[in-house]
């Protein structure tokens, strides 16, 4: 699907932000942190611990959204005589949040960051996230240093993570580093993430892993007037994401060995599931072989094509049921990320997200060969619960910011028609379902009064309820 931006239909900024605050509101969050909270972000920013180790040599850089501030990670790469070594500092938040303070009791409370087009509901106060613990460029920072060893085919051989103090060199952005990569001025660091990360997803692809190629839906705000737009993932975001999930892979392999930690999980999805999207592809009249599986059939999808569009979001049922497994002293059950086709863990982004402070301590005492935090071992049991409620709050607040936005840039439109594709029809309802239009970019509700909606057909739809309040949006297929 084309990157764009919806530039002819636009939502009014200032009634937007009034809904913003309504959602924040209704789900009980805020931006805003209690007064003691804040005064001891601002203690702790003050006096930052250093490690002793100078790693300050090492030319670290990140790779952002332009107007991100909270940086977790930075990361440099070099080839070595077997293959690629990949340095992949993370921010140390627990050299400024200590168990127990305000910081850390209201970080347990919010468990993760919520992201809504210009708004965010932070899980550490700014002072911290986008400031002292941050790895914003030209200052030293402490960090978490993981050195990870590939031989030449991208599988790791050798990993450790470690206390270091580290000074990124540059702020970069996923445009500027692919427009560097395309143009072949980058430096060379960039080239080796590219080498990396395309071994890495071919790696993926022998373990059997899967990853959706869906556009991405965005908010963009300019000043006062908010639009939307579908965004196809970078190359470069690509290969960068395959430098976190290789660095959450080790950490998972380590916490394994040692029968410690926290693990994220996906559950192998089930028969009836693979065969109901089996059917859909019949539907679609999409050629899937018998022999072949799931992971190889995703491959062969093209999200430009209308009919593959419908077909990878009905892939997304398989992604459902995600969750956390903490543990100590016996390896998990079932400690697999079905979809990466591997054991996994969350430590790569601890400013936004809190299980990962826990899960990164957890490793860098076992490649220390020392006994795992106190402080740490008696959280673990709780995290799975407090990680699967906050997850739940971040997406009922970025869906409801999408659809209160969707609403605002529909409002003056209903009774028009657009042209769409059916991507979802509901299984015991089938008049009923789910339309993709492209411009503006929105999915919504859809129904017919006659028959059966044409699941991945192009259709024209007309627009019935666009309503700012409640934030609902409906079409219907037009005669």
């Amino acid at each position: 699907m084309p990157r764009r931006r919806v530039r002819v239909q636009h939502a009014d900024g200032e009634t937007l932000e009034q809904g913003i605050r309504a959602i924040q509101d209704e789900l009980k969050v805020s931006p805003e942190f209690p007064a003691d909270v804040v005064a001891a972000a601002e203690q702790a920013a003050a006096g930052a611990w250093l490690p002793e180790l100078d790693r300050t040599d090492l030319p670290l850089v990140t790779i952002d959204p332009p107007d991100a501030m909270d940086l977790d990670q930075a990361m440099f790469i070099e080839r070595t005589e077997r293959g690629h070594r990949v340095y992949y500092a993370i921010a140390d938040v627990a050299a400024f949040v200590r168990p127990g303070d305000p910081v850390d009791v209201e970080a347990n409370k919010r468990g993760e960051t919520l992201y809504g087009a210009s708004t965010k509901v932070p899980l550490h106060p700014p002072v911290l996230s986008e400031g002292a613990a941050s790895l914003l460029p030209d200052e030293v920072r402490p960090a978490l240093l993981w050195s990870i060893e590939l031989d030449e085919t991208g599988e790791g051989v050798e990993v450790d993570v470690r206390r270091a103090k580290v000074k990124s060199r540059a702020k970069l952005s996923y445009e500027g580093v692919q427009a560097d990569v395309d143009a072949g001025r980058a430096d060379e660091m960039f080239t080796l993430l590219r080498e990396v990360g395309e071994l890495r997803k071919k790696r993926e692809q022998v373990r059997g892993g899967v990853s959706l190629p869906l556009p991405e839906q965005e908010i963009v705000v300019d000043g006062d007037r908010w639009s939307l737009r579908f965004r196809a993932p970078l190359p470069v975001e690509r290969w960068n994401e395959q430098i976190s999930l290789l660095t959450g892979m080790a950490a998972a392999h380590l916490m394994l060995y040692a029968e410690v930690g926290l693990l994220r999980t996906l559950p192998e999805p089930e028969s009836r599931a693979v065969q109901r999207l089996h059917r859909t592809a019949d539907a679609l009249g999409i050629d899937w072989p018998a022999e072949q599986l799931y992971p190889d059939f995703v491959r062969t999808l093209d999200p430009d094509r209308p009919e593959h569009a419908a077909m990878l979001m009905s892939c997304t049922a398989l992604l459902r049921g995600a969750g956390y497994v903490a543990f100590e002293g016996a390896v998990p059950d079932r400690p697999e990320h079905s979809a990466l086709a591997s054991e996994y863990a969350h430590v790569t982004a601890p400013l936004r997200r809190l299980c990962d402070r826990y899960a990164l301590e957890v490793c860098v005492a076992l490649c220390a060969d020392e006994p795992v935090p106190d402080w740490v071992r008696a959280a673990l049991p709780g995290l799975p619960k407090t990680m699967q409620e906050s997850g739940h709050r971040a997406g009922q607040y970025e869906s409801a910011v999408v659809e209160l936005t969707e609403a605002g840039v529909l409002a003056p439109q209903v009774g028009q028609t657009f042209t769409g594709v059916i991507v979802e029809v509901d299984h015991d309802e089938p008049a009923k379902g789910a339309v993709l239009i492209r411009e503006p970019a929105i999915e919504a509700r859809v129904s017919t009064s006659a028959g059966e909606l044409p699941l991945g057909e192009q259709v024209q739809v007309k627009l019935v309820e666009a309503d700012l309040t409640s934030r609902q949006i409906r079409f219907e297929l037009a005669r």
